[in-house]
């Protein structure tokens, strides 16, 4: 892979965790505790309450993740061994780090 890629590539997975951290923070309030008193909140508002952060936190999880895969990805960039597959060592085809730049394993390895 040629240097102009692996820096375009770099700056997409920069600028989507520096998306992912914005979510992250902006979406705080919605990942803190359900208050519980129900004279200040009536039964099923306090379930659908609950709901929502239950679905909050989840979505926090999937981007914990998400940072996760981008960070391990720079890391492999930095080493220079971007683009080949941590399973076979094969290259992993540019149409799949197109829609996942993230992406450690070729198709054949991640599918097995």
């Amino acid at each position: 892979m040629d240097p102009k890629t692996r820096m375009k590539i770099r700056e997409l997975l920069d600028q989507e965790a520096v998306e992912l951290r914005t979510w992250e923070r902006r979406t705080e309030a919605d990942r803190a505790p359900v208050e519980l008193d129900q004279s200040a909140v009536g039964r099923l508002s306090r379930m659908d309450a609950i709901q929502q952060q239950a679905m909050a936190a989840a979505q926090s999880r999937r981007r914990a993740g998400r940072l996760r895969a981008i960070a391990a990805a720079l890391k492999r960039i930095d080493e220079d061994e971007f683009g080949w597959c941590e399973a076979c060592g094969e290259e992993i085809a540019m149409r799949r780090l197109e829609l996942d730049p993230a992406a450690p394993r070729c198709i054949g390895c991640a599918a097995g």
